[in-house]
């Protein structure tokens, strides 16, 4: 199958995924670096097959990309102005045509295919970043992990699609009870304070966000068996689904 083939997909139809991670009490995006003369930096993405539903096509990329099947994945909107047409990356691949010609089955028709203008429907993902190695397409030169407030400049419009998918993720922190898998398997108060904190940008006062979790009802406390100073060590917690 050609990278672009119209034959192969839905044609004018994308899907481009906010990948958020958290480590280091940051929350993080997965970032690709498009592979050209001029780096052009993306969301990982892609298009979907005839025989695809969305969803079966967002899971498939996301595979593909982070090597991880069971991904908390959510659609939360779709883009799709008159403009959103993929000039910078449609003039590097013009100029690099011939050079990666039989690499990746770039043809005219394929280059045509991709100048046109793309409706994107977009998705978040929640993964623990300890689990994941994130995989590199053929056009990518590097997949790495960027801090949510220091992202670089994006094509079209995917720095907007990450301030969109953090203020869905924000407004559905508590109602759906998705933070956690954003979290190792087990983790203490403290953690979970932290990753709130980097989510919504702000301090939370610690004994009132200790009773909001609390009451939730929602984590499994752990008994864990301390010696000498370990005995001061927070409990953890694992979280009830």
């Amino acid at each position: 199958m050609k990278l672009f083939d119209e034959q192969s997909f839905l044609h004018q139809l994308s899907i481009d995924c906010v990948i958020f991670g958290y480590k280091d009490a940051e929350l993080k995006v997965l970032i690709s670096r498009i592979k050209m003369k001029r780096s052009f930096w993306a969301l990982p993405g892609g298009f979907i097959k005839h025989e695809e539903s969305i969803d079966q096509a967002a899971k498939r990329i996301l595979e593909e990309r982070t090597g991880l099947k069971d991904i908390y994945l959510e659609q939360y909107r779709v883009f799709g102005e008159p403009n959103r047409i993929n000039h910078e990356v449609f003039e590097g691949l013009t100029s690099l045509r011939d050079e990666w010609a039989e690499q990746i089955m770039l043809d005219e028709a394929s280059l045509q295919w991709l100048a046109k203008r793309f409706v994107s429907i977009g998705y978040y993902a929640l993964v623990d970043i300890n689990k994941m190695h994130p995989r590199k397409s053929e056009l990518d030169d590097s997949v790495d992990w960027y801090n949510v407030k220091q992202l670089p400049a994006l094509i079209m419009d995917h720095n907007e699609m990450v301030t969109q998918a953090l203020e869905t993720l924000r407004l559905n922190l508590d109602r759906k009870l998705i933070a956690f898998n954003l979290l190792p398997d087990t983790f203490t108060m403290k953690e979970v304070q932290e990753l709130y904190e980097a989510i919504y940008d702000k301090p939370f006062a610690r004994n009132n966000f200790q009773k909001k979790i609390l009451d939730l009802n929602v984590l499994e406390r752990l008994e864990k068996k301390f010696t000498g100073a370990a005995n001061k060590a927070p409990y953890l917690y694992r979280f009830q689904q």
